[in-house]
């Protein structure tokens, strides 16, 4: 659908990768914003990269790519902590390096609005261009989030990882924390990947909910499929997640004791890694080895297979404001088990998508239980409302309309009230 109002803007982010997690949401965006015939020039604080074929055939898109040194297996880079520090550092002069051709391009064609996505805090962002342009942010998460999270299982951090670990990285996010809850107050709408995630950040960062849309995640529809086929035997729960601190991890180990206890026909596998910045695979030796396996890190190009497989997923988390896995797992017919605080079910038919409050065991054991059975009486029609609640809800065209609606909605809004106040100013004494 093209754009009432098609726009200049400055893209300032990550950047785009076909497949899944972040990068591709990176790509699906831009391609809609580029076939509603918006404009968007590209910065990337990374260093220059094969782009998505799917995107190089806009001219409407310009990539710019920042400069970066950083690398793997450097003395900086040796362990995981080091990493995470120094990676966030390096990214962050990248786009201090980029604020200069951003402002350049400004002068020489104007841009409608700057769009910062992914993050609250971003180096790369003209001050002078943040306070008169219009100034979009649309993070994937916000550290007082993730610092909360991290803060409550301290015990389970310490268990897992030496102390300095738990230290540097509080730090780290406390600081980033404070940083985020004053650049925020640079943007004139803030777009949240879910109501709960949107409803963190307000209350957190004291953000005005009337500046707020809620846009969620698109997911590439085309990437899966959903393929009839019954009740696996046993039965597969999947558990789609970062071994890390606030996706319940301890929960889900809980979970599968329970289920084992109970006698319940189901196996649980447990797919993904740690994090760099955290590492809580040491729970996961509490498993109950009878129906229970963790098979490590997935590459997301075998994800389909994962859900080809599966009958119910699970997601326990503390906190995950819009984990692409429940959009990937409903487009290949998978229902789901998760928390009120995964945004990503918030309009899901709950028939295919079960709520239970975050570190109620008993809950879950009970929601999983009741979604086997569902899918063992009607596989074909459980399977096929999941597909179409991803449809209805997570189709890039949705969500790229939305989204485009939103930023024109802003720049027009913003005119008005510019020409309104010209209108209103006295005239000047001859």
């Amino acid at each position: 659908m093209p754009a009432a109002r098609p726009l200049r803007i400055a893209w300032l982010g990550g950047a785009p990768v076909e497949g899944g997690g972040a990068p591709g949401i990176v790509t699906d965006l831009l391609e809609g914003l580029a076939e509603r015939g918006h404009r968007i020039d590209c910065f990337f604080p990374a260093s220059p990269r094969e782009l998505p074929e799917r995107l190089a055939k806009y001219e409407s898109l310009k990539f710019v790519w920042g400069t970066s040194d950083w690398r793997w297996d450097r003395w900086y880079s040796r362990t995981k902590v080091g990493a995470f520090a120094t990676g966030l550092f390096s990214r962050g002069l990248a786009s201090v390096r980029l604020r200069r051709e951003v402002v350049r391009r400004h002068r020489e064609q104007p841009y409608d609005l700057i769009y910062q996505n992914q993050s609250i805090e971003s180096l790369g962002v003209p001050t002078s261009l943040a306070r008169t342009l219009p100034f979009v942010i649309r993070p994937d998460t916000h550290q007082a989030g993730e610092l909360k999270c991290l803060l409550r299982e301290w015990r389970l951090s310490l268990r897992c990882q030496p102390p300095y670990v738990f230290v540097v990285v509080a730090s780290i996010m406390f600081v980033r924390a404070l940083v985020q809850r004053v650049k925020i107050r640079d943007a004139n709408l803030l777009v949240a990947i879910s109501s709960v995630f949107r409803d963190h950040m307000v209350h957190d960062y004291h953000f005005p909910l009337e500046h707020t849309v809620v846009v969620q995640n698109p997911v590439n529809l085309d990437r899966f499929v959903n393929a009839e086929r019954g009740s696996g035997e046993p039965p597969v729960v999947l558990v789609p997640t970062r071994i890390t601190a606030r996706k319940g991890i301890e929960d889900v180990v809980s979970v599968a004791k329970l289920l084992h206890e109970r006698g319940v026909n189901a196996r649980v596998r447990i797919v993904g890694g740690p994090s760099l910045f955290s590492d809580y695979t040491k729970l996961l030796e509490d498993l109950p080895t009878d129906n229970s396996e963790w098979i490590g890190k997935v590459a997301h190009s075998d994800m389909p297979a994962e859900f080809l497989r599966s009958d119910v997923m699970l997601l326990a988390s503390k906190f995950d404001p819009c984990p692409m896995v429940v959009l990937e797992g409903l487009a290949a017919g998978v229902p789901v088990v998760a928390t009120s605080e995964v945004g990503s079910i918030e309009q899901v038919d709950r028939s295919v998508a079960a709520e239970v409050t975050p570190g109620d065991v008993e809950g879950l054991v009970s929601a999983i239980t009741a979604m086997l059975e569902r899918v063992r009486a009607d596989p074909h029609g459980t399977r096929a409302l999941a597909r179409a609640e991803a449809e209805r809800l997570f189709a890039p065209s949705v969500i790229c309309d939305q989204l485009s609606a939103a930023l024109e909605g802003l720049v027009t809004g913003a005119e008005d009230e510019s020409s309104a106040e010209v209108v209103a100013a006295p005239a000047s004494p001859r």
